[in-house]
């Protein structure tokens, strides 16, 4: 049986979840700008293509809300401005662990070293850590999208484990996307524990299918 010598988390949607009330802020952003509102937060998020780019955050969301407009026959409307308004309005201190994450941490600590390995920049998620109380749980933080290459590629993981002097075969990932957790994590070499709460993974093929971070703690008893 293998056991592990290191366990490393994502961070959002893993660890942890946003508190910001997302309705609110979307009609605060149509307010700001002026327009009357179309659409919602879900049919945004879902029209935006791709990881978010933290470098253009107003472009990325503006983006978005181009595409929605056009859905909604709303020629005229200033996508840029939306985008904008959205980006300054959101707080990233907003934010809650997830259920069972704080003993999936607990549990983390018993086995040995603990990591973080998210794509976010370390300016928005050191505010989401400082926030959840939890910046110093880590041995080391590795902060995907202030170094050349972000997950799915191996270097994030790569540089956690180098930092913590351990193998990948013995280190965990805890991660919710398919595509740049279970990915990035077994492209490095390391065994990945998915949440998936519920969810088919098909067609990736994760180590460890878990529902919540809660069976974390299990997974980590059963690898002792």
């Amino acid at each position: 049986m293998t056991t592990f010598d290191a366990v490393l988390f994502d961070l959002d949607g893993t660890l942890c979840r946003r508190t910001q009330d997302t309705e609110r802020l979307y009609r605060r952003a149509f307010e700001r700008v002026g327009t009357e509102p179309f659409g919602d937060p879900e049919s945004l998020w879902a029209v935006l293509d791709g990881p978010p780019d933290h470098d253009d955050r107003a472009g990325d969301l503006g983006a978005g809300f181009a595409r929605l407009a056009a859905q909604h026959g709303r020629s005229g409307v200033d996508p840029l401005a939306l985008g904008a308004a959205i980006a300054d309005l959101v707080d990233d201190s907003q934010v809650a662990m997830r259920s069972g994450a704080p003993a999936a941490l607990t549990s983390a600590e018993a086995v040995g070293s603990v990591g973080l390995v998210t794509n976010g920049p370390e300016r928005r998620q050191r505010v989401k850590l400082d926030a959840l109380g939890i910046t110093d749980r880590f041995d080391t933080r590795v902060y995907a999208f202030d170094l050349p290459r972000r997950k799915p590629h191996a270097d994030p993981f790569e540089r956690a484990l180098a930092t913590l002097d351990t193998a990948p075969e013995r280190a965990l990932y805890v991660g919710n996307s398919l595509e740049y957790d279970v990915a990035g994590a077994q492209n490095a070499g390391l065994p990945v524990a998915w949440l998936g709460d519920g969810e088919n993974p098909d067609p990736y093929d994760p180590e460890h299918v878990l529902n919540s971070p809660a069976d974390v703690e299990s997974l980590l008893a059963d690898k002792r």
